[in-house]
């Protein structure tokens, strides 16, 4: 069972980091054409993909979960770049999906 586990959060890993290198694709080419650097925000992207989900995301934490869970700190990270959103939560899945080494004791 955890080995399934394991799996989906190697996948899930690599599948946020291909999405952050898309995203980070897009920011880099918009910045080359307007010659200065132009990050989206990771609020902003999930607002052009499905505003829907976003105010029912918010509405839901607020309610359900605690408002101040919201307000200071999901809100903060919806104001970071979306590449590193996504690359930072895939990373993450892989250091939590990881193989574990086997140990070989080695006489010296």
């Amino acid at each position: 069972m955890i080995g399934i586990v394991k799996f989906l959060l190697r996948v899930s890993g690599f599948g946020l980091l291909a999405i952050a290198i898309l995203v980070g694709i897009a920011d880099a080419s918009r910045s080359i054409a307007e010659s200065e650097v132009m990050l989206k925000p990771l609020g902003q992207l999930w607002f052009e993909m499905s505003p829907e989900t976003l105010n029912l995301s918010q509405a839901v934490i607020q309610r359900y979960v605690h408002p101040a869970v919201w307000d200071p700190m999901l809100q903060t990270v919806l104001t970071w770049p979306a590449w590193a959103v996504f690359a930072g939560v895939g990373v993450l899945f892989l250091l939590l999906g990881g193989r574990r080494q086997k140990r070989r004791f080695r006489y010296a």
